[in-house]
């Protein structure tokens, strides 16, 4: 898992994809594709899988990859446990103006809730 410190230095890299973050986030809601759009947040090419290509790693200096992705993807991939669905829902109701993450990196997994706006750090959310 990323430290506070290292969470904190991701929410900067992604803050100049915010913009195209949440119009993929407004454009998977708008269509009815899913009310829980999730980015997937890696730099290991295994999770290369899920969802589709947003941003390329090579645009980040750190090498994250972002892919948009939804919560029934992610539930029916197992990346989420079927049982922890409803909870998940809950959380993210609770998170509103933000764009909800998946971060993978060394093998770990959490969910992040990014700010839509430059308002402030960013919240985690432990699974």
């Amino acid at each position: 898992m990323l430290s506070e410190k290292g969470l904190h230095g991701l929410e900067k890299q992604l803050q100049p994809f915010l913009l195209l973050l949440v119009k993929a986030a407004n454009a998977v809601k708008d269509q009815d594709i899913s009310n829980y759009p999730v980015f997937v947040v890696y730099q290991e090419e295994e999770a290369a899988g899920l969802g589709l290509p947003v941003v390329a790693a090579e645009a980040t200096p750190d090498k994250w990859s972002i892919n948009a992705s939804t919560l029934e993807e992610l539930a029916a991939k197992k990346v989420v446990a079927m049982e922890n669905v409803d909870r998940f829902t809950s959380v993210y109701k609770t998170n509103e103006g933000t764009i909800c993450c998946l971060v993978l990196h060394e093998g770990n997994a959490q969910f992040v809730f990014i700010p839509a706006t430059d308002a402030g750090p960013a919240e985690v959310a432990e699974d």
